[in-house]
């Protein structure tokens, strides 16, 4: 076996391994023979036919979630109805879910598709009524005159109990029982004592410490019960629990792994020792990717632990999506062998697909740590299951399947062994597994994964497994299915998998191109991944001690100069210097305008293709340069290093957007339509000078935003970052100068706003300002434009906001949580689309602030050069005290609810927290920092809210957390605000994705990232040519008869 340490790297390795040679060396590896493939077939095609003989034993809610699967907008409508109202706690909220739910679905659609009379039933009431209707047993049993009286009665209101029993019905379908001892019971009936049990405590991931206590006690009270009845001869035949990680430590994500390690695996291990104790098994269930390598180590802890040795109950499940998931195999072999344990592996296809899709993509990942087709995980399914089953000193392996032809492919590879079982889902699969225990050639024994929690606990769960077992595409739902050929629903996988040429799915491209052919996205950094992360860190480690240092990049280069050089300080250590810089005089400016002047023509008349390369280039070096531009992120402006690095791919996303509409608008002219003879263009040409004053919070995403903007649209550009942070603002003009643009046409200017700022707004060369900063700045800005001489300037200002979120009581707390801590208290609060005031609906909010109490809690303020550090310091002591006057007066005016632990006392550092204030006149402007202002409303007043929220003047950024399509429209609709987040986070604005800025107070717009944006830096040429004025219209002569 490869050393533990070879091991380890090729988890690493395999991540996001090359999908194609991933899926060709596991089809090698699967080769049958071709007698062994025919068995496998035939077998699979019976296991169908048998099943589809026993369908007409299928119950009435079979039916029905047959018909209304997740394939259909209407089993949508139906699970999101459900899945709410059974957390929506006032009558009000409740009857407008429903209202808005099932008005807009087509049922008619589906009406007579079912051979079943209830669905048909439950159709017509659907339809008739608009509304769910509860249909009595008489009804089911005789269609005709119960739906004559189901016309008769088509105006009846639905009653939110009524949807509340069906959801009680459906709970009674998947979920075992509402607590142990009732799952239990259940799985000692006659007809269930075929089968093994594992039960899984139905909770979600805790964001808080009582959330996870809650949930340790439930997992200890269960392993007792279970143990008080246990049955089996063995550990492999006895019942198990299953236990999710994230449910018992708040912060379980790899950037907290110290911190993990330290206080979860002692409350695994407990666990482990008590059902040792019960002679039970523990499963450690299987959840994201970037949890994975976590939960390794926590499992490899807890089986070192020299009182476990000889137990055998310790198990785990793992998905076969994951590319890494045969290293993961190899890795824990090597543990099991060095601990002597043979470990219950868990076999499963994937829960979280969609998700983490969707995550690679967003994070700009080099590919994707899952299968992207279903193919390709069916065959990483078996060749894993071969693989543990090779292992047979190592696995007791649990195949978790309802798929027919991979039960009969892993008959097939075991042979006569006894030594492995099936597993189902409870509620799901029984008529396959009825024909598996009963049918011959079959061995294996089955267990049931019996999920066990109250309707609270179970919506969630139900959901998920709904989605993935519910689509059309999923086996569950296509094996009953007669339009279907048998041969159709027992494909061989690995037949099919050879047939595609291309293994990767060509509908989902890679995540970097993700915005198609004219754009690359940028390239983020996968920090759950050991050797990513340790490659940054050594690169980072450089520049540990570097000192950078800044002055005015002129035309003729580096200008000389008598100013002594100015410190600039790390803000998180305020007595280390980072750097220097030395400031732009007052002549420097002047000469520095009229150099630009003298060549913004030449530079507007460089072809945009060229102007495009030069920015294309720039982006690259900046992806090259990143641990350098990290460290300095980290050292100069606060950043951590999460945000650090989605700041550099912003700014990398900006040169290359604005490269594109470059090219797009500004390489030929607009041919125009017109009368016959003449020709008519419209071109776009750059405006002369543009002055960039940009911010020290986005210090080089924005500094390059609107420099690129501007040099893309053909102006010489002069440059004036934050007094704060010059030295970003250095090393990003010196990748620019080296990618090709030239000196005069970038120049950077540090300074003040008095020496530098003042001169460059009031200057009459100057015919553009692009400035993002506070409101009164840009006040102050667009006076001295006014008041000039010369042309009318342009001005494109990104200001400030009252930001505030909308919760009403729909919305799901634990995900308004999330967001609200993402929103307001990460990078220090110092965004300027930041999350300020928190409205919370009345009903809902002391739930919601109690969890946002205890989520800020597990906030870590510190060094933000560290992983597990989740905010950094304020830029500087104004900052700081502003923030602390700030808080000063709500301590006498408002409420305190909530605070994260105290800040770090050297540094400025701000130790965010929430208060509760009466109401948003409170707030006179904005208050840059981890400040949270929150306000409780009725459900009858939102019309004021918003009017509230509108009379401030500011128009930025707006959240909204509602499962209520309705409201969120009205909400949409009212609001003036430049960006609008539904049920998610309000930060984090992706170039070309959500072109960001505001209205009124907030902004002039365009958008920044957006394809308005150049526009503003550029002035329109009309060219108009009589093309008869030679003689004759040759075009129109030309014309046949």
């Amino acid at each position: 076996m490869p050393p533990r340490d070879a091991l380890r790297d090729a988890i690493n390795q395999a991540y996001l391994a090359d999908e194609q040679a991933t899926v060709e060396q596991l089809l090698d590896e699967l080769t049958l023979t071709d007698t062994a493939t025919e068995r496998v077939n035939q077998r699979a095609a019976q296991l169908v036919a048998a099943v589809r003989e026993r369908k007409q034993e299928q119950g009435a809610l079979d039916a029905f979630m047959q018909e209304y699967d997740l394939s259909s907008e209407e089993g949508v409508v139906l699970m999101c109805l459900a899945e709410a109202l059974l957390r929506i706690p006032d009558a009000d909220t409740a009857e407008k879910l429903i209202a808005d739910k099932l008005q807009a679905a087509d049922w008619e659609a589906h009406l007579g598709k079912s051979s079943s009379l209830f669905v048909n039933a439950s159709t017509w009431g659907l339809m008739l009524t608009g509304r769910l209707v509860e249909l009595g047993r008489d009804t089911r049993r005789d269609f005709r005159s119960g739906l004559r009286r189901l016309v008769n009665r088509s105006g009846e209101p639905v009653v939110r109990t009524a949807i509340r029993q069906a959801m009680r019905i459906m709970g009674f379908q998947y979920v075992m029982g509402r607590d142990i001892d009732e799952a239990l019971d259940r799985a000692e009936k006659k007809h269930n004592r075929a089968y093994r049990y594992s039960f899984d405590m139905l909770g979600e991931a805790a964001l808080t410490w009582p959330d996870a206590e809650r949930y340790l006690e439930a997992y200890r009270a269960g392993i007792r019960a279970v143990g008080k009845r246990r049955g089996g001869d063995d550990i492999f035949s006895a019942p198990s629990i299953s236990v999710k990680l994230s449910a018992l430590h708040p912060r379980y994500e790899f950037g907290q792994r110290e911190a993990v390690l330290r206080e979860l695996t002692p409350r695994v291990l407990g666990l482990a020792r008590l059902a040792r104790e019960q002679d039970m098994a523990l499963t450690i269930d299987a959840e994201e990717a970037d949890r994975l390598l976590l939960s390794l180590d926590v499992i490899a802890a807890v089986l070192e632990a020299p009182d476990l040795a000889g137990w055998d109950g310790f198990g785990l499940a793992l998905q076969t999506y994951a590319k890494r998931a045969p290293a993961a195999i190899d890795w824990l072999a090597e543990v099991a062998a060095r601990t002597g344990h043979r470990i219950p592996l868990r076999l499963v296809k994937g829960a979280y697909w969609d998700t983490e899709i969707k995550h690679a993509q967003e994070e700009g990942f080099n590919g994707y740590p899952v299968f992207t087709r279903k193919a390709n995980t069916d065959v990483s399914y078996l060749a894993c299951a071969r693989q543990a089953l090779a292992h047979r000193q190592a696995f007791y392996p649990q195949f978790a399947t309802h798929n027919a032809h991979t039960i009969a492919m892993i008959t097939e590879l075991a042979g006569d062994r006894l030594d492995y079982e099936f597993q189902r889902l409870h509620g799901m699969g029984e008529d396959l597994y009825g024909e598996v225990l009963a049918g011959v050639g079959f061995h294996a024994a089955c267990r049931v994964y019996a999920p066990v929690g109250s309707h609270e606990d179970l919506l969630p769960y139900l959901v998920r497994r709904l989605l993935e077992n519910g689509a059309n595409t999923s086996f569950v739902n296509r094996i009953v299915d007669d339009s279907l050929p048998v041969e159709q629903v027992a494909e061989d996988p690995l037949a099919k998998a050879r047939s595609h040429a291309q293994h990767a799915h060509p509908a989902i491209p890679l995540p970097g191109a993700i915005y198609g052919a004219r754009r690359t996205n940028s390239s983020g950094v996968n920090l759950a991944n050991e050797r990513a992360l340790g490659e940054l860190a050594q690169a980072m480690q450089t520049y540990a001690d570097c000192q950078w240092h800044a002055r005015p990049l002129l035309a003729e280069g580096i200008a000389k100069s008598d100013v002594a050089p100015v410190s600039v300080v790390n803000p998180a250590q305020p007595s280390s210097a980072t750097g220097t810089v030395i400031n732009a005089t007052a002549e420097q400016t002047e000469q520095a305008i009229e150099a630009a002047r003298a060549f913004a023509p030449s530079w507007d008349a460089t072809p945009a293709d060229e102007r495009a390369q030069a920015l294309e280039q720039a982006a690259d070096s900046l992806e090259a340069c990143m641990p350098e531009l990290l460290a300095l992120c980290v050292r100069e402006a606060g950043k951590t290093i999460n945000d650090g690095i989605a700041e550099i791919r912003e700014a990398v996303d900006f040169l290359r957007y604005y490269a594109v509409e470059a090219r797009s608008r500004f390489s030929e002219p607009m041919p125009l339509p017109g009368p016959t003879g003449e020709r008519n263009e419209l071109s776009l040409h750059g405006r002369g000078v543009f002055a960039c004053i940009s911010p020290w919070n986005f210090p080089l995403a924005i500094f390059l935003g609107q420099v690129s903007a501007a040099l893309a649209a053909g102006n010489a550009v002069l440059a004036k970052p934050a007094e704060q942070t010059p030295l970003i603002a250095t090393r990003a003009v010196n990748i620019l100068h080296a990618a090709g643009i030239p000196r005069a046409a970038l120049q950077l200017l540090p300074g003040d706003g008095a020496t530098v700022g003042a001169r460059l707004s009031a200057h009459p060369a100057v015919d553009g300002v692009a400035f993002t900063g506070s409101t009164e700045t840009a006040r102050l800005i667009n006076l001295s434009l006014a008041q000039r001489e010369g042309p009318i300037a342009a001005l494109v200002a990104e200001t400030g906001g009252q930001n505030a979120m909308l919760v009403d009581s729909s919305a799901l707390p634990e995900q308004v949580v999330q967001d609200v801590v993402a929103s307001a208290f990460m990078s220090a609060g110092q965004r300027c689309s930041a999350l300020r005031i928190l409205y919370l609906q009345e009903d809902v909010a002391d739930r919601i602030i109690e969890m946002l109490a205890g989520a800020m809690k597990e906030l870590r303020l510190g060094d933000p050069g560290l992983l597990a550090t989740d905010i950094g310091p304020v830029i500087d002591r104004e900052a700081l005290a502003v923030l602390e006057a700030h808080v000063a007066r709500l301590e006498a005016d408002a409420t305190l609810l909530a605070r994260a632990p105290r800040a770090p006392a050297d540094g400025h550092f701000f130790t965010p927290c929430a208060y509760e204030i009466d109401g948003i006149e409170m707030l006179e402007r904005e208050v840059f920092g981890p400040i949270l202002h929150v306000i409780r409303y009725r459900a009858s007043e939102l019309d004021a809210v918003l009017d509230a929220i509108n009379a401030t003047g500011y128009g930025l950024t707006l959240g909204v957390h509602s499962r209520i399509e309705t409201t969120q429209r009205h909400i949409a609709r009212r609001m003036h605000v430049g960006n609008c987040y539904i049920n998610r986070t309000m930060t984090g604005a992706v170039v070309g994705v959500q072109p960001f800025g505001g209205e009124g107070l907030s902004g002039t717009g365009p958008k920044a990232g957006g394809p308005h944006y150049l526009l503003k830096f550029a002035t329109e040429r009309t060219l108009t040519v009589n093309t008869t004025a030679v003689g004759g219209n040759a075009s129109l002569l030309a014309m046949e008869n």
